[in-house]
């Protein structure tokens, strides 16, 4: 009897958790506790890129060139991710908030993602330029003869122009404007009907800067009424970008 006694008293006596047991718990728990923090910081890291939804506040300026004319551009500012890089490119892509001229960033973060307040905006398009005159150059010699009845008088100091139906602009329209010492202001536009409302970019027009450079900038026609200071502007954000 003596002998299963002993067996039971070191029964008793051993520990009910083994030293090697008790090393793999403490493993794993160290595995998910780094699981766990590697979460958090991943989706912390993903909600923040969800948050920007393509946006960037960097104002890092990236050296870009668009045929002859070279520019710094900040990131902020470039529309699209894949165009926010260093480097020879047929076109980049611009917004800026209006009548600030500023690109993206955590305080203007509305102006850029509510679709209510897009008309604040204005988008830019930056290219070689394959045509010899710009929108005002067109004016007389290409617009003027697509002309369709007796101009109206306009709001801002413009003057509206229906197109031909047959001159494949389909409703859009030429609005134009006197400018002191410069050719005549013109811009193309649909206009909304009454009822609806004015979209994000429903004008555009293109100027030349620089030495082969077209800008061609949309924006909404409730900002018609700024057309001369937005032209200005435009003109004079481009042309302190340029690396002279």
């Amino acid at each position: 009897m003596a002998g299963p006694a002993r067996n039971l008293s070191a029964a008793e006596e051993a520990p009910l958790l083994s030293n090697r047991f008790l090393y793999r718990l403490a493993a794993v728990i160290a595995v998910l506790a780094l699981l766990t923090v590697a979460i958090s910081v991943g989706g912390h890291l993903f909600g923040q890129r969800i948050a920007l939804a393509g946006h960037i506040d960097s104002r890092e300026e990236f050296p870009i060139q668009i045929g002859q004319d070279k520019l710094k551009l900040p990131a902020n500012t470039i529309r699209f991710r894949d165009q926010r890089q260093a480097g020879v490119t047929e076109r980049v892509d611009l917004y800026l908030t209006w009548p600030e001229l500023e690109g993206y960033s955590a305080g203007l973060r509305s102006r850029f993602d509510d679709v209510a307040q897009s008309s604040s905006l204005i988008f830019l398009q930056l290219s070689q330029s394959t045509m010899s005159r710009d929108m005002s150059g067109r004016l007389e010699p290409i617009y003027s003869k697509l002309f369709d009845g007796a101009p109206q008088q306009a709001a801002f100091g413009l003057t509206l122009h229906r197109l031909r139906a047959d001159s494949g602009y389909g409703s859009e329209v030429v609005l134009t404007g006197q400018v002191g010492g410069a050719p005549d202001y013109a811009v193309r536009c649909v206009l909304p009907t009454p009822g609806d409302k004015a979209t994000s970019g429903d004008c555009q027009r293109d100027i030349h800067i620089g030495q082969d450079l077209t800008v061609l900038y949309r924006f909404s026609s409730v900002l018609l009424r700024d057309w001369q200071h937005i032209d200005a502007a435009v003109r004079l954000f481009v042309e302190n970008r340029l690396v002279k």
